[in-house]
């Protein structure tokens, strides 16, 4: 007999939403992005005669991706705050924390000199990793090296920080023949990362 299914709590349902929006839209949109990079490499190379729009195109599909990723791993630490049981005021701090990360990033997306654009981007991730070493979450988490190497939530900071780092330097890859070499190099390790995320992921539902 298949026992019946109980229903799930609104944790359960918060916890859903990470695994949900990386799934369905996040993945997706990257293999886009992928693809229109080769596309926009092909142009570049005069291999292939397709529209000038391609490259614009791979650039807003990284940007997509990469607002997704940060909501995805914003709704999972906001399962794991609660999960954890913090008090008003840690979730009043990690409310403006999140805050930080979102004005940050629009301000990134809007801002068009490369100092500012880096300082953007850093401070994104910054806000990010305070919400993620909050003192009752870390206690959760080894650091021995170890475990840091195998972990989902270090290893999604540190695939942010590329994604980050790529719109940041968005004007110079597209100017400049040695940064497009580096942005292909950074980009085989973000897919790798992405591989290795899948399966830790996967692997932390299963324990869970």
């Amino acid at each position: 007999m298949i026992a019946a299914l109980q229903p799930l709590t609104p944790l359960q349902w918060l916890a859903l939403v990470h695994p949900v929006l990386i799934i369905l839209f996040v993945y997706p949109v990257i293999g886009a992005t992928i693809r229109l990079g080769i596309l926009a490499r092909e142009r570049r190379l005069e291999i292939n005669p397709i529209a000038p729009t391609v490259p614009i195109e791979h650039v807003d599909h990284g940007r997509w991706a990469t607002a997704g990723l940060l909501l995805a791993v914003l709704f999972a630490l906001s399962h794991d705050l609660a999960d954890v049981g913090v008090g008003f005021s840690s979730w009043a701090v990690a409310i403006l924390q999140a805050t930080g990360v979102v004005v940050s990033f629009v301000a990134l997306l809007r801002t068009r000199r490369l100092a500012l654009r880096l300082l953007f981007s850093w401070s994104c991730w910054l806000f990010l990793l305070l919400i993620t070493i909050e003192p009752s979450l870390v206690s959760r988490r080894s650091l021995a090296a170890a475990e840091v190497w195998q972990s989902h939530t270090w290893g999604g900071l540190l695939l942010i920080a590329f994604l980050l780092l790529t719109m940041a330097c968005q004007r110079e890859i597209a100017g400049r023949l040695w940064m497009r070499r580096i942005h292909v190099a950074l980009n085989i390790l973000v897919a790798l990362l992405l591989a290795t995320q899948a399966i830790t992921g996967t692997r932390d539902l299963l324990l869970g």
